[in-house]
């Protein structure tokens, strides 16, 4: 049976989710019941990452099945023309399958946006969270790189998370400044996440950033692998799946700037 490819962005304040469930508009349940009207038979949407209520994605990849003879750009142009407003459908391929958007990927990327401005934006409210003040960028640039290299994240996994170890290889970790110093941009890449890590890993750099913790401390919270010492988990809302990476695939591939 065919396999198709997806790259996905959408507005996660439109949706409950990624995963489907009973009676809620989620992303899988959206594009899973648009795949059976088009395909005439029940289709499974599989995602490189079940991102929660209110997060957004900006490089979702997915993939699904269907004996259903149609191009892929058919499946694009049908898919946008029939699904609600914030999901959009980038592009879509044939691929071998033996692919697999979630157990494939090799490398997945998050974005986090602060909004500094002491005046909330009109624009970007349910975009990014609002903290309202400046942050000390150099003392979290100084405490993202204890992140960095192959760890267990304990200390910044969720207690409802199921993943079989809390141990990840952390390659990627930028603390940045945007829209002339009114906006911080975290970005995280790595080989995988555990359930709220990263909005576990910037709750507790903004509080280094506050000077409410050293980066002593936060490598302390940190090495001591207890979720309760760490700072609460941040809003959904500035969370963005920004890309995923497969095997034979260069890592300049699919970035999207907001």
């Amino acid at each position: 049976m065919p396999r198709f490819r997806l790259l996905l962005e959408y507005d996660g304040g439109h949706f409950f989710g990624w995963q489907r469930q009973l009676d809620l508009s989620t992303v899988q349940g959206v594009l899973e019941e648009q795949l059976r009207v088009l395909c005439g038979h029940p289709v499974q949407v599989i995602g490189a990452g079940r991102t929660d209520t209110g997060v957004h994605a900006l490089g979702q990849v997915a993939h699904f099945d269907t004996i259903c003879p149609r191009p892929a750009d058919v499946f694009v142009r049908a898919l946008n023309a029939s699904t609600p407003e914030g999901l959009t459908v980038l592009a879509c391929q044939e691929v071998d399958p033996e692919f697999h958007a979630r157990y494939s990927a090799r490398y997945r990327e998050y974005l986090y946006r602060l909004h500094l401005r002491t005046q909330p934006s009109a624009f970007d409210r349910t975009r990014s969270w609002h903290l309202g003040r400046s942050l000390d960028i150099a003392a979290m640039q100084d405490a993202a790189r204890i992140l960095l290299g192959t760890h267990d994240f304990s200390a910044f996994r969720a207690s409802s998370c199921q993943a079989r170890s809390p141990v990840r290889d952390m390659q990627r970790v930028d603390v940045e400044l945007a829209r002339r110093g009114q906006e911080m941009r975290i970005i995280f890449g790595a080989n995988g996440f555990l359930h709220h890590q990263v909005r576990n890993m910037v709750g507790s750099l903004v509080q280094t950033g506050c000077g409410r913790w050293s980066v002593e401390q936060f490598q302390h919270v940190f090495l001591g692998r207890d979720r309760t010492k760490a700072a609460a988990t941040t809003p959904p809302w500035g969370l963005y799946l920004t890309r995923v990476i497969y095997d034979g695939e260069p890592d300049s591939l699919n970035i999207i700037e907001v």
